[in-house]
């Protein structure tokens, strides 16, 4: 998947909202006031930072050499995932998907009185 392949998905979720906190290099996207993924905007071949289930994120990161502990953010709970095209675009959309869903589930929670 390409930079502009993760803005898309990540942007079609349900409830998913563009954010810039961090400035323009940085497009955040969160889901009931929650971050799930953050794309860097420059430099080649660009990345993104997914929250994961921590057991899971160990698996991804011996599995891939694009996958480390996320770069400024919890290592246990964030990946950093290189968009340089070693990862199958279904696996990449799967681990997307698992952090919307991780996310949302808490935003949820969270949210219900």
């Amino acid at each position: 998947m390409t930079r502009d392949d993760v803005l898309a998905t990540c942007l079609a979720y349900r409830d998913a909202v563009e954010d810039y906190p961090f400035g323009d290099d940085v497009a955040v996207f969160k889901v009931g006031g929650r971050m799930f993924a953050l794309v860097s905007l420059d430099g080649e071949p660009g990345s993104v930072h997914l929250k994961c289930d921590p057991g899971l994120a160990l698996e991804l990161r011996e599995r891939y050499s694009a996958i480390r502990g996320g770069y400024h953010l919890n290592k246990r709970h964030w990946n950093t995932v290189e968009l340089d095209g070693s990862i199958d675009d279904d696996a990449l959309q799967e681990m997307i998907l698992h952090s919307y869903e991780l996310v949302g589930a808490k935003a949820t929670r969270r949210s219900t009185p």
